[in-house]
């Protein structure tokens, strides 16, 4: 695993005083957006506390002279470019971040640069051409199992092999955008035939979304070994469902119009080495489980130490004033069996070529415990056992009108905690 270096020292404080002590954007953290800025398409902006540090307008003030020539790419409207360099290069540009927002020589220079965070308009960070979603946590695989198959939940491939299916790059959409119930073919208990009409069971789905830096040509698999190097950053992604549509049409192919109606992604890319101090070692298997084929052996491989929560705020609720209710809390860390090396790995083993931009979700990420569910379907396990929400309202599945915020933040001993900001969507009629 990499090593940490200046730009992660607890002791280093910025020159923006809003990021000391700051619950998500402290100087240690420096994730990457998009944001809408003047006539152009877009710009890419760093969170550092209450601001955010206008990337071209900061190249303008004389910021990154000393970078190398691909590293600028900083300036232009998409991260895809930046993350095609090579990860020294995405290191290069961090520390150069780093030292100028704690340096207060660069403070007349660049604070015409910041921008409050919350006057931004967010876009989509990446121009995503490509998104796979996995099944990676084997509590939430276990348990969804055991509801349609309880003397077998986990089928025999699962221990083996990272499953997962390929999603809608064209329907994610970014953190507050209303996200529109969808309609499709259902066949409801004791019909005969199949109906179309409204989705009755729409669920979100706690995810921690992939971004990919780099790329393989087609027909060339990327080693376990190099899986780490092409992990760009990550961000929170709420891979919304219909259950009901989803139960009738996913046999014999899978996932399909229950899912690609829309996916939610917070606007803030946490860089992999911004999370270099969370990293940890995967939880170790069981003794009974089989050791993974030759390909998927990660040197050295890691997970993130982040802990994740649900909040659920009716349209009620937030008339109101009420804040909105936690509905799950998880560890990353302890929920998933497969890495995030090794679902890239994977993917790219039969040769597929993944380039900078795409995005992989890890899917829905659930602890051991009922409050560690990472969606509805677990967490009122099928509907049987509703939630109670403040005011008398109970759920099995969201109503329209519900607000979902996913939050996460990184822990570790030594180290300024960082969060990933947030992903939050309201479900609107259809």
């Amino acid at each position: 695993m990499s090593a940490p270096d200046r730009s992660h020292d607890p002791g280093r404080t910025s020159w923006v005083t809003s990021a000391n002590g700051h619950p998500e954007f402290p100087i240690q953290n420096l994730p990457f957006a998009r944001v809408k800025h003047g006539s152009t398409p877009g710009a890419i902006a760093v969170a550092i506390g209450d601001s955010a540090l206008i990337i071209p307008v900061a190249l303008e003030a004389g910021w990154g002279k000393e970078l190398p020539p691909g590293a600028l790419s900083l300036g232009m409207s998409a991260l895809n470019v930046f993350a095609g360099r090579p990860p020294s290069e995405w290191r290069a540009a961090r520390l150069a971040l780093s030292d100028a927002l704690s340096d207060p020589q660069w403070e007349d220079r660049l604070r015409p640069a910041l921008r409050p965070i919350a006057e931004l308009e967010f876009l989509v960070p990446f121009q995503i051409y490509d998104f796979t979603d996995f099944y990676a946590s084997i509590y939430h695989a276990t348990n969804v199992g055991s509801m349609f198959r309880p003397d077998q939940p986990l089928l025999p491939n699962y221990k083996w092999v990272p499953i997962g299916y390929h999603g809608r790059a064209s329907s994610i959409v970014v953190s507050g955008t209303p996200v529109r119930r969808p309609r499709g073919q259902t066949a409801p208990p004791g019909s005969s035939e199949p109906g179309f009409g409204v989705s009755r069971s729409l669920d979100y789905e706690l995810e921690l979304g992939i971004f990919l830096g780099g790329r393989n040509v087609l027909g060339t698999p990327v080693a376990a070994a190099e899986a780490s190097g092409r992990i760009f950053g990550f961000s929170l992604l709420n891979d919304w469902s219909a259950r009901d549509i989803q139960s009738w049409e996913y046999q014999p192919l899978g996932p399909f119009l229950a899912k690609n109606f829309a996916t939610s992604i917070s606007p803030w890319v946490v860089t992999s080495d911004a999370l270099i101090p969370f990293r940890v070692p995967m939880p170790p298997r069981s003794v009974t489980d089989p050791e993974p084929l030759e390909y998927l052996r990660v040197p050295r491989d890691w997970t993130i130490a982040a802990e994740l929560q649900v909040q659920l705020a009716s349209a009620s609720m937030r008339d109101r004033g009420e804040p909105g209710m936690i509905v799950s809390r998880v560890r990353f860390d302890e929920a998933m069996f497969w890495s995030p090396a090794q679902l890239v790995t994977h993917h790219a083993s039969n040769g597929c070529n993944l380039y900078m931009g795409d995005l992989l979700g890890t899917g829905t990420i659930s602890g051991p415990a009922p409050e560690s569910r990472g969606c509805l379907l677990e967490r009122t396990w099928r509907g049987t056992e509703p939630l109670a929400l403040p005011g008398g309202e109970t759920r099995k599945f969201l109503e329209d009108g519900d607000e979902v915020t996913f939050r996460g933040t990184c822990r570790a001993p030594g180290a300024v905690p960082i969060g990933f900001g947030q992903c939050s969507g309201v479900v609107i009629p259809a």
